[in-house]
């Protein structure tokens, strides 16, 4: 049975990636992404880690692609045009993808595995430590730094993100403080004089 369910989780994983990169509708690939997600907090159950796979359903599923899907459906947003822009720079993403290619190929044949790797992991988990609390440990105590530097990677893409998506609308009117506490009084008030009995 956790064989199947392996094989199962597995393969799910593989056709969610794959149908969210070549699906034509965003909904349709946000769809596909949820259930890319699903499959791998299966496989992360089958590996003992329950702590990482409701993390990824809980934050993932419940937070980053719900936000995508409400962000494809909500913004006018023309997918032609979008496509139109990707064939220019096509030539330049092939090369590129065939860079990372070759990466991974030099990476995985100089892959070695560690000689005490196999002694390790047969090894039993103390009962006395949760899998959550070695995670923190190994997270925040060995690789704290790389952990911290990720955390800022994100933080400048998501600021890049706000920044090429923010569109200043013409037709809609802002408050402007800068104009508001510059004005000069004299010029913006008028006294009048108003006679009794008269009107305006």
């Amino acid at each position: 049975m956790t064989v199947f369910a392996f094989y199962l989780f597995a393969l799910s994983a593989i056709a969610g990636g794959l149908l969210t990169v070549i699906s034509r509708q965003p909904v349709h690939s946000v769809l596909w992404l949820i259930l890319a997600f699903i499959s791998s907090a299966g496989l992360f159950v089958l590996l003992g880690a329950e702590f990482v796979a409701m993390l990824l359903v809980i934050v993932y599923v419940g937070a980053v692609a719900v936000l995508f899907l409400f962000v494809v459906m909500m913004l006018d947003v023309d997918f032609a045009e979008l496509k139109a822009e990707m064939a220019r720079y096509m030539p330049l993403a092939l090369l590129i993808g065939v860079v990372i290619l070759m990466q991974f190929v030099m990476a995985y044949g100089a892959w070695e595995s560690a000689p005490a790797a196999a002694d390790q992991l047969a090894q039993p988990i103390p009962d006395d430590r949760h899998n959550s609390e070695a995670l923190g440990l190994i997270i925040y105590d060995q690789y704290f730094l790389l952990f911290q530097l990720s955390g800022l990677i994100l933080l400048v893409a998501m600021i890049g993100a706000i920044v090429l998506t923010l569109r200043h609308r013409q037709d809609v009117k802002r408050q402007d403080v800068v104009a508001q506490m510059m004005r000069d009084p004299a010029a913006a008030m008028e006294l009048k004089d108003v006679k009794p009995g008269q009107g305006l």
